[in-house]
């Protein structure tokens, strides 16, 4: 058999200019690129994003992602599971499995056999749910297996800055959530700052690098530079703030 059909037994992998491919410290891949993006292998991701396309999960492919980013839609046929899934449209088709945290999306589709676990609007919204079963996430096992193959750490971790709750003019309340979550939280508040057109640039260097270190899991970078990257911003949000004080609590837990 000639070199030539030897070859064409095998699909052609096409990466397009523009296209960001890295791994994290824990073998988490993470893939932007301008166009469509179609996942046909089953695996563990910290970021998937399409900045101008769609995302799509085949048939039969359990995806694990931190963040999927989608600036059309993202289609689900196998399994997803997310901290936060962004895209215009979110379409889980036949027999398709998604376990998502924070869903934003505009339009919002489900077959009849598909089925969706989570879809929090926002973390003010995750807080306070979390916060009323304080009692029932003390007693969760330390191990969750949601595809029995990928052990999630349950240990609660206290929050210093959390959702504030009023019941009859009532008081603010603490939760306790999950270390992990916590810098989760933070980086997608940090990732939704520094989105904004208005950031100053200069502001904005610190915050960009500590991101990076945080999307890597660098926690000896992150503990060198967070504080002062947050001290060059001169006039910051309250997202910026709770970003600090989810960060801050998460290291000192550590």
């Amino acid at each position: 058999m000639s070199a030539a059909a030897e070859q064409s037994n095998f699909p052609t992998m096409i990466i397009p200019r523009g296209t960001e491919i890295r791994v994290n410290a824990h073998g988490q891949l993470s893939i932007k690129t301008p166009g469509n993006l179609v996942i046909q292998n089953s695996g563990l991701y910290s970021e998937l994003e399409s900045t101008n396309g769609s995302i799509r999960i085949e048939d039969n492919v359990n995806v694990e992602a931190v963040s999927v980013r989608a600036a059309q839609a993202c289609f689900v046929q196998g399994s997803l599971t997310a901290w936060k899934v962004h895209a215009k449209r979110v379409a889980l088709e036949d027999r398709a499995r998604a376990y998502i945290m924070l869903l934003e999306s505009e339009q919002l589709e489900l077959s009849r056999t598909a089925r969706l676990v989570g879809n929090f609007a926002n973390e003010k919204e995750l807080f306070l749910l979390m916060g009323k079963f304080t009692s029932q996430l003390k007693e969760l096992p330390g191990a969750v297996d949601v595809h029995a193959h990928t052990p999630v750490d349950g240990r609660p971790a206290a929050i210093a800055a959390g959702a504030q709750t009023q019941t009859n003019g009532a008081t603010t309340a603490a939760h306790r959530i999950d270390d992990s979550v916590q810098l989760r939280v933070a980086q997608t508040l940090l990732e939704r700052e520094l989105a904004r057109a208005d950031f100053p640039p200069r502001e904005a260097e610190g915050l960009r690098e500590l991101l990076y270190a945080i999307r890597e899991q660098n926690m000896q970078r992150i503990s060198l530079i967070y504080r002062d990257a947050f001290a060059e911003v001169k006039t910051p949000s309250d997202s910026l703030r709770q970003a600090y004080e989810h960060l801050d609590q998460f290291m000192k837990s550590r």
